[in-house]
């Protein structure tokens, strides 16, 4: 339980996984005194509403934010400079606007206009998620041991700052601080570029009609699966993922590319040599990513096994 709150009044613009994950790891650490929620889905809405997820859910978001000390925009990035024009005219002075968006300089380059004067703006992005999506979707331990990664602007006061990290980390986060530009080709590396690769893979299963829907479900070994389980994450947040990280995604995309070649004529030429030792070496990025406490070596990544 956190000392004293860190904020009076926390505002959740959109209640799928990441801020239903923040309402459960808020209130639970006493972080904040209320939090009020809000989605464009009267669904959404309801099912907070239904299962307690906020102290108070609003119609609008525009009502979520009045009286607010932090308010979290936790749509999709493509909806955000809509979202921010709309609640401008009524953030309180001296509010913070933060965002939980996996691409950070187009979210810069949306929301900060409307930002008013005397408004602090420090967009985020929690490095943490699974595949499923919606406000039933969230838990309180999401951000346990994962990094949030914080972009204030050139103008943004420490202290503003210093209080957002505080609330990261009191809901059991690393908190580190990034340029916007070199948070997106980061992520296209570690998580963009992944997804869209992971896609891909499950795309062609399904269009390789030499094998049929029924054994690629029946027979799906753990790396396909795994590819489906990333690929099953929510398609309006991905869409927007990459079509405003373009330049960086492409990038990696590029350099992909051209390592899959080189691991193409390596096959085709019988360079056992080479494969044996790419191998080796992509296989100490995988340890140390475990050692970084950021996954388990637990057999099966410790699925909890069900029949026999």
């Amino acid at each position: 339980m956190s000392a004293a709150p860190l904020y009076d009044r926390v505002a959740l613009i959109g209640l799928g996984l990441i801020a239903s994950s923040m309402a459960w790891a808020i209130r639970g650490a006493g972080l904040a005194r209320e939090v009020v929620g809000t989605a464009r889905s009267a669904e959404t809405r309801a099912t907070a509403q239904e299962i307690g997820l906020c102290d108070r859910v609003t119609e609008t978001a525009a009502e979520a934010v009045v009286g607010a000390d932090l308010v979290v925009l936790a749509a999709p990035v493509g909806a955000m400079g809509a979202l921010a024009e709309e609640i401008a005219p009524h953030l309180a002075p001296g509010a913070t606007v933060t965002d939980v968006g996996s691409v950070k300089r187009a979210v810069v380059d949306a929301v900060a206009p409307h930002i008013p004067a005397g408004v602090h703006f420090i967009p985020a992005h929690p490095l943490a998620g699974t595949e499923h999506s919606g406000p039933r979707a969230g838990f309180a331990t999401l951000f346990e041991n994962r990094w949030c990664l914080l972009v204030p602007q050139p103008e943004t006061d420490p202290a503003a700052t210093a209080r957002l990290r505080a609330l990261w980390a009191g809901m059991g986060a690393h908190v580190d601080e990034m340029d916007a530009d070199h948070h997106d080709l980061v992520l296209a590396v570690t998580s963009h570029a992944p997804h869209l690769i992971a896609y891909t893979m499950v795309g062609v299963a399904d269009d390789l009609r030499r094998v049929t829907d029924s054994e690629v479900i029946k027979y799906s070994a753990a790396g396909f699966r795994d590819f489906t389980r990333i690929a099953a994450s929510d398609p309006t947040m991905w869409r927007d993922v990459f079509l405003t990280n373009k330049d960086a995604t492409l990038e990696i995309l590029g350099r992909f590319t051209e390592e899959l070649f080189a691991l193409q004529r390596a096959i085709r030429t019988g360079d056992g040599e080479m494969l044996h030792a790419y191998f080796t070496r992509t296989r100490a990025i995988r340890r140390g990513i475990i050692e970084a406490g950021q996954d388990t070596d637990a057999p099966d990544f410790g699925r909890v096994k069900t029949g026999s």
